[in-house]
Formats: C-alpha cells, structure tokens, sequence
C-alpha cells in the first residue's frame, strides 16, 4: 500500500476549510439593527414566559397584572430588585425614575451594576434588561429627580401603584403626598443601609416601625401633617450598625435586595386582590393647609441604597 503525501492531505484539508468559510460567508444573515433586534425578540417572546406564574397565582391574576401600571422611584440596591421582580411577574407598564448614574461602589449590592455598566444612567439600564427579559412590558425611564413638578407627568401615566426606593426625604415626603392625594396605592422603602440580616425585613404600617432614623423623620412628618391615612412600608427591625458622620454608608445585596423583593411582591399581590387589603385605599388626605414638613436633624439620606 502506498503511503500518502502528508503534505498532499494538508492541502487538502485547508482548501476544504476555505470552501466552507466561503459558504459560511454566503449564507451568513446581514446583522440585525438593534431597533430590528427589539422587534424580532418582541415577535418571538415566549407565550409560556408567565406560566408558572399562572400555575401559582391563576391566569386571570396575571392577566390583570398586564393590564396595571407600576411606578418605581429610586432605582438603587431596593429598586432595582423591586423593577425586576415586577418585569418578571408581568406587570404591564413601569415608570423608572432616578437620576444616578451607576458608580463603582454599586456593584456589591446594585441589580443595575455592573463593569460594563458604570457611568451609564441606572433608569435606562433597567430599560433595556426588562426588554431581554419581558418585551411585552412597557417601560418609561425618566433620568432625573422626583420633586413635585413631575406630578402632572406622573398622573399622565395613570399608575394603578407606586413604589417609594428614594433616599431624598423631601422627595419622599412628596411622592407619598402625591399618592395619597390621588388615591393611588402606595409602599415606601425605610432605611435598609448598616443592617447585615435580610430575615429581619418586615412589611408594616409606618407608625409601628421602630428603630429606623428614616421611619422616625417620616412618622414625625406625617402626625405633623395630621396625614390620617397608613402609609404602608417595607422595613427592617434589626439595628442599624453604628457609624461615624460623615463617612459612606456601609451596605450589601442582601438586606436592599430583600426589601425590593418584599415591595415587589406585596404590590403583585394588591393589585391581584386589591380588596383584601382595603385599608391601604382609604381616601383620607393630607392636610392642604400645611406644606410640608422639613426632616429632623437626623440625617437619614441614603439610608435605603
């Protein structure tokens, strides 16, 4: 038998490869656009993505949940996982509104977070996370601050719930206004920075939380404001680690995120069955005659990150 040219094979192996690199090329799709890239993931999204929230909470459940708006302000260590977690159960529309942009020291506890994310406005990362995860779901990102002014654009929404994760006290104590005036549910987010335990994160009515600088300027706020009606709040009863004044809050993932979780899933859940909870829509309001009551002396900025 005669032995074959070793490099007669070699040859002939390469031209082989040649020849299918050329009609990998020939075949090959032109790049989709990323506009092109949104449509076809939003022609071939999953119908059974909600299925086994079906299976849990009843098609008719979910089908309302599609049919709701949700507004998340603050977009940090308990907004992002709250934003998330209402992507994920197929709530319909979100309004994402925070002015940050991601910064380094976000990315021990932060959904949004990432290297390749840094420098980047947390709002429209959040956008397009929930458009690979849930196209169907209409996200509205506003990058900047809450304040009052953006009441009228907010109302323009028609949100069916909110969701307070801002830091601002100012900006807390008018968005929680805002939906008490206007009779829209709502859950706000207490300090979650100095804690280390995220089994200690309950869900209760602002007056009863205890050990809490946040809690205590927000219960002071509203007795001030003769504000009758509960402000339902997520909160956490472990005690805050002491700190110097002045320094950076210390925080991880676990307490922030386990607070958007619980936020998240009180307000899936209200809006599923809104009458079970019939305390949260009682229509008292502030009081118009007084403005708003500055914070105390304890500073409580950041405390929810």
């Amino acid at each position: 038998m005669e032995e074959s040219n070793p490099s007669t094979q070699h040859n002939s192996i390469e031209t082989k490869i040649e020849k299918q690199m050329e009609n990998s090329k020939e075949n090959a799709e032109v790049p989709l656009t990323s506009q092109e890239k949104t449509t076809a993931l939003k022609n071939e999204a999953p119908a059974n993505s909600l299925e086994r929230a079906k299976l849990l909470f009843g098609k008719d459940a979910i089908d309302t949940l599609e049919s709701k708006t949700v507004v998340v302000a603050g977009c940090g260590g308990v907004g992002s996982f709250a934003i998330e977690a209402l992507a994920r159960s197929g709530v319909g529309k979100l309004v994402l509104i925070d002015k940050d942009v991601v910064e380094a020291s976000n990315l021990n506890r932060q959904l949004c977070a990432l290297t390749s994310t840094v420098d980047q406005a947390k709002t429209e990362i959040l956008k397009a996370r929930i458009a690979d995860i849930r196209p169907q779901t209409e996200v509205i990102a506003y990058t900047g601050w809450y304040d009052k002014e953006l009441n009228d654009w907010l109302l323009e929404q028609k949100p069916d719930y909110v969701l307070d994760c801002i830091d601002s006290m100012r900006s807390k104590q008018d968005l929680i206004a805002f939906a008490l005036d206007n009779q829209i549910p709502v859950i706000s987010s207490m300090g979650m920075a100095r804690r280390k335990d995220p089994t200690k994160i309950e869900i209760m009515e602002l007056e009863k939380t205890t050990n809490d600088p946040m809690a205590k300027v927000m219960r002071n706020w509203k007795r001030k404001n003769r504000i009758r009606k509960k402000i339902m709040t997520v909160c956490s009863t472990e005690l805050p680690i002491p700190m110097e004044p002045g320094k950076s809050l210390p925080s991880a993932i676990f307490v922030p995120a386990s607070a958007g979780l619980a936020m998240a899933s009180y307000c899936v859940q209200d809006l599923m069955n809104p009458k079970n909870k019939k305390e949260t829509n009682q229509t008292n309001q502030t009081n118009p005659t007084k403005s708003p009551v500055q914070p105390e002396s304890v500073d409580a900025k950041g405390e929810n990150k």
